[in-house]
């Protein structure tokens, strides 16, 4: 028992110093546990730093095996000077530009300033030659005879791509600051794009000069007659040189050895140019041709005017483009040659309006020393075409009348113009029809001035007649052009001159007939048989007068229509009161012989009466 008590507390004694050294263990492997984090935390940024110098020192091998590739390169320069000083071959191309790539690269790595020198100017002569070529192959696309579409053709862009790359890698004073060969590559890359400029410049006006004379030869010869079709081809010549300016614009960008946007711009400025005086001079000219005349071209400068407005968004569009990011000095002449030349035509334009006015007006007092004809006048013809033009170039006339103001055509007149509202934009239409009405007012007032000056009355009012019905049938028709620009009231006014001519001319060829047979109750023995038979030979010798100036002139020759109606109007004005003439006084024998008085019967008179109107 004893002994066994004795193993047990030997047991228990041993097991403490387990229990004792366990702690220890775990105190120190904790200890050691904490002093590896941060021995982690503190290696982890020496780690990668020094994989970063690893690949520096990468990096650092390779160049310095380049270098020695370059290096030993140089013993090949003196060897390559040959090829540069002959110039860049069509099918040596790509050994030229890499003959200049090393020499580029080599400036890098030459000992001492005088062999980076030569090596510079060896760079510079071979710049000038690829500039050159360069050169060539833009003024062999750039000359010969023009074609006949206008359309300039572009140089092959095949056989520029290479070459402009290589232009376009060569070292520039903005990459390359320090190289010594950069003021004088940029230098000759400069007169390359200036010189290209110029050239494509020259070249598209050579190709649109000669349609643009061919344009105006035509104009001039069909604008009179054919204003609207003579406007769409000036309208179609200024667009299709757009369209070849926006094609040289992209053709610039895509082959210009300087793309930089300050450079590009210049060079765009200095294309534009040429096409754009060309533009200017061309529709200065077709300008002139219109104040020449301008009676005879007043729709074809309406015409012009209203086809150059409808491009102006465009031509600002194409120009801007084209030379966006240009300052000032840069701006291309002519950038504005487009609106200066819709600017002069409105000028023109406003100034046609009173002077058309004016015209009309002028007319009543005739030609000196002419009789006045009983047929259409040529001012109530010309008066009538320019109406029946107007609504061609609708458009371009609304807008120079509210350019010119309401009612200010009418100036000279001694009338006030301007009172109501001020019409503005989108009241064309209201101040057409405005002037619409003055032109018809004005037409009207010299038919009728016009028409009293006639030695002979009759003649006048069939010249008034003739006139006014003429002006009616043309304009009042509802398939007339000018029908849907003309108000009520000018159309009122039309019925009304109608009206009135139809009354002068009864009075001054059929009243006469019916005072003839009147009864002059003033008169003494007026009802005698000697009065009747005087009133009878007055009225037959007044028809026969009657009859010979209607076998003169002609009463609405060309409207049958009206020719019946007043027929019928004449009849019921004339032969009733001959009846009822001739009823009474034969009831009263007033001659033995009545035959030899009424040498007509109603009928007959009825008959001769529409016989002057078939």
């Amino acid at each position: 028992m004893d002994d066994e008590t004795a193993e047990i507390e030997l047991l228990e004694q041993n097991l403490n110093k387990t229990r004792q050294i366990s702690q220890r263990m775990t105190t120190i492997l904790t200890s050691f546990d904490g002093r590896l984090v941060k021995l982690e935390k503190s290696i982890l940024p020496l780690y990668n730093s020094t994989q970063i110098l690893t690949k520096r020192g990468i990096n650092i091998d390779s160049a310095l095996q380049k270098i020695y590739e370059v290096a030993s390169n140089q013993e090949g320069i003196a060897a390559e000077e040959a090829l540069i000083l002959r110039g860049p071959q069509s099918d040596e191309l790509e050994a030229y530009t890499s003959a200049l790539e090393r020499l580029n690269a080599s400036i890098a790595f030459t000992s001492g300033d005088r062999g980076a020198r030569d090596t510079a100017r060896l760079l510079d002569t071979g710049t000038k030659k690829l500039a050159q070529l360069f050169t060539k192959r833009i003024a062999e696309a750039s000359s010969g005879t023009p074609p006949d579409s206008g359309m300039p053709p572009a140089p092959p862009r095949d056989q520029l791509r290479p070459l402009v790359a290589a232009l376009r890698a060569l070292p520039l004073p903005a990459t390359h600051p320090s190289h010594p060969a950069s003021a004088a590559v940029l230098s000759t890359l400069k007169e390359a794009q200036r010189g290209y400029a110029e050239m494509r410049g020259a070249w598209v006006k050579k190709c649109w000069e000669g349609r643009g004379r061919r344009m105006l030869e035509r104009v001039e010869t069909e604008g009179e007659g054919n204003a609207g079709a003579a406007g769409k081809e000036v309208g179609r010549w200024v667009d299709s040189l757009l369209d070849a300016i926006q094609a040289e614009h992209t053709l610039l960008d895509d082959v210009a050895p300087l793309p930089s946007q300050p450079h590009l711009a210049a060079a765009h400025a200095a294309l534009l140019g040429p096409p754009l005086s060309l533009v200017s001079s061309t529709l200065s000219s077709l300008t002139s041709v219109i104040k020449r005349s301008l009676h005879r071209y007043t729709f074809l400068a309406l015409a012009v005017y209203g086809t150059l407005s409808s491009l102006q968004p465009h031509w600002d569009a194409v120009i801007s483009a084209s030379i966006s990011g240009s300052n000032g000095a840069q701006k291309a002449d002519g950038f504005n040659a487009l609106k200066e030349a819709v600017h002069a035509l409105r000028g023109v334009c406003m100034r046609s309006f009173p002077e058309f006015l004016a015209d009309v007006k002028m007319a009543a007092l005739g030609k000196p020393g002419a009789e006045l004809g009983t047929g259409i006048a040529d001012f109530t013809a010309s008066t009538i075409r320019y109406l029946e033009q107007l609504p061609d170039v609708r458009e371009a006339v609304g807008a120079v009348l509210l350019a010119l103001g309401d009612g200010n055509w009418r100036m000279g007149d001694g009338v006030q113009v301007n009172k109501g509202p001020k019409l503005g934009e989108g009241s064309e239409k209201v101040i057409l029809e405005h002037y619409v009405y003055d032109v018809v007012s004005t037409l009207l007032t010299s038919l009728t001035t016009l028409s009293r000056t006639s030695r002979r009355p009759a003649f006048g009012s069939v010249f008034l007649l003739n006139n006014v019905s003429h002006l009616r049938t043309a304009l009042l028709r509802p398939r007339a052009p000018i029908y849907s620009l003309l108000p009520k009231p000018t159309q009122e006014s039309i019925h009304s001159a109608f009206r009135t001519a139809k009354a002068t001319y009864f009075d001054a060829s059929f009243s006469p007939l019916i005072q003839a047979l009147a009864d002059d109750k003033d008169k003494v023995g007026s009802g005698s048989k000697a009065a009747t038979k005087e009133k009878f030979t007055r009225f037959f010798d007044l028809l026969e007068e009657v009859r010979e100036r209607h076998r003169l002139a002609r009463v609405l020759e060309d409207d049958e229509d009206d020719r019946g109606m007043l027929a019928d109007e004449v009849t019921k004005l004339v032969v009733p009161t001959l009846q009822r003439f001739v009823q009474r006084h034969k009831e009263k024998e007033f001659s033995k012989n009545p035959q030899k008085y009424i040498k007509l019967s109603p009928e007959e008179v009825e008959a001769q009466i529409r016989s002057f109107y078939e």
